[in-house]
Parts: structure tokens; sequence; C-alpha cells
């Protein structure tokens, strides 16, 4: 599962021929992991998407997207796919080494992972309680963890290959550019995965793995409507939310060749999201 992609029809390499790629948090339609899983499957790779919908129809964005038991009702609410997609809870403490192993058995090895889902919490510092902490933990920062030392655990680099084609990504969000103070275990969580990042890459690097760590700013992903999403378009330059494919454009540049030098980075790719910007009418 090493070695360099294929070239597509075009006689460009494509970054996903001949390799197997595991996107966590494909449950939503409108989601980031959805994206992502998309992109990699039309660049070649053979993706094996994993979703928890229960917790997304927990959410206030969660009732047009809500999935109540089999692949068909699934692949109802997610559209048809060309990939199943499906259902870990990764909050359990042996889910995701489970996962991994899981993926390699049915697909002969693993080469990339874009772990995309997150314990959303929305409590501030005086509403936050253990229970909320632990749990935000576990689905954010262990199961990421555990799931990176599965990866390391059966990667074998090739010492024939140009670069490293292991790639490990995982999402932050915008705690380190401004006070998230309503959702203060979700920021915790994130905050422990930027500074991961770096310490993470450099363990992985001796299995031909490059570990990177994405923020990809306010997306639009449904959870925003009316004046609320007007006024969060309106803090960008471009006045527009930036959308799931533009936060895959910048997984595919990271799990392409070309992406192989950044390594062990948080990659601020908010399109130029102003937070302080006074709104129109403000």
């Amino acid at each position: 599962m090493n070695s360099d992609p294929a070239p597509s029809a075009s006689g460009a390499p494509t970054p996903g021929r001949g390799r197997v790629a595991l996107v966590t948090g494909v449950s939503r339609r409108a989601g980031i992991g959805l994206a992502v899983a998309q992109r990699l499957h039309e660049r070649g790779a053979t993706v094996h998407a994993t979703g928890w919908p229960p917790h997304d129809a927990e959410m206030p964005w969660g009732a047009a997207d809500r999935q109540h038991g089999g692949q068909d009702e699934r692949a109802t609410a997610l559209g048809r796919l060309p990939f199943d997609v499906h259902r870990d809870d990764l909050e359990e403490p042996r889910a995701p080494a489970a996962l991994v192993e899981r993926v390699v058995a049915e697909h002969g090895g693993i080469d990339v992972i874009v772990a995309v889902h997150a314990r959303s919490s929305h409590r501030s510092l005086a509403d936050v309680d253990a229970v909320e902490l632990d749990r935000c933990w576990a689905v954010n920062v262990r199961s990421i963890v555990l799931m990176a030392q599965a990866f390391g655990a059966v990667r074998r680099p090739d010492p024939a290959a140009r670069s490293p084609r292991g790639r490990m990504i995982w999402f932050t969000s915008g705690q380190h550019l401004a006070p998230m103070e309503e959702e203060i275990a979700y920021a915790a969580t994130k905050g422990a995965l930027h500074q991961l990042t770096r310490s993470i890459d450099h363990a992985l690097a001796r299995r031909g793995i490059v570990a990177n760590c994405i923020n990809p700013g306010p997306v639009d992903t449904g959870y925003a409507h009316g004046e609320a999403h007007d006024r969060i378009a309106s803090m960008f330059p471009d006045g527009r939310w930036p959308s799931p494919d533009d936060a895959a454009d910048v997984v595919e540049l990271l799990v392409s060749d070309k992406g192989a030098q950044l390594r062990g980075q948080v990659i601020d790719a908010e399109a130029g999201f102003d937070r302080f910007v006074r709104p129109p009418g403000a």
C-alpha cells in the first residue's frame, strides 16, 4: 500500500490511488467527514468511512440527518454513496484500535487516517461537569491518540518511496485564537489536540507517517441559520462561509505527495475569518 500513486488519465498522479483511507465522523450530509470521504474516493483511494449518528441526533442540527438502524436508512440519510458507512462509537476505549485493525483485515492495510469525528459540547465554565469533561476527552483526544498508536503499530514504511506515504490528519478549532468560553470541554480537548500534533507526528515519523492538524475555522455544516448565518458570513473577506469541500481541499493537499513537507503542523485554514470585525449594522 506504500507505492507511489498511479497517474490519472491526464498524466498527473492521484493522491489516493492504491491507498486505503479511514475517514471518521462521516454521519451527516453537510459534514466535513462526508466531503473528505468522497474526495479521497474520487482521488482513487479505497475509503473505509465510519460515523456515530446517535451523537448528531442529540445536537440541534441533527434532526434532518438522524439515522436509525440499517444500511438502507443510513444511505437515505447520507445519499447513495460508492462506499459503505459504518458505525463506531469512539468513546469506547477499545473502539479506536479495533477500528484500525478491522480496516487492515478488510482491506489489507491502511495508509491514511483522517479523524474528523468530535463530540460537540456547549457548556460554559459554570455549567460543565466532570461527566461532560470526561466524555469530550474520550472522544476528542483519547480516541485519536489510541488510533495513532494502532496506526503506528500496523504501518511499515517503504524505504523505496520518494516520500512518506502514510498520513494522519485530525481537526482542532479556534480556541488558540479567541475565547470559546461557552464550549469549555470542547475547547479544552481541541487545545489538547493542537498541542499534541508535533509530538504525535514525531512518534509516527519512524513508521513513514506524516501527521498534521487542521483548524478549518467556521464551516457551513448546517449549525447556523438566518441572522446568525449572515452575520458569520460577513466576517469572511469573501462574504461567504467556507464549505465542507473547502476543508476537503486542505486534506487533499496534505494527503498528496506535494504536502509531504508539512509535518507536525497546526494549519489555520480559516479563509481569512476575522473574529473581531464589526458586522454590518453593529
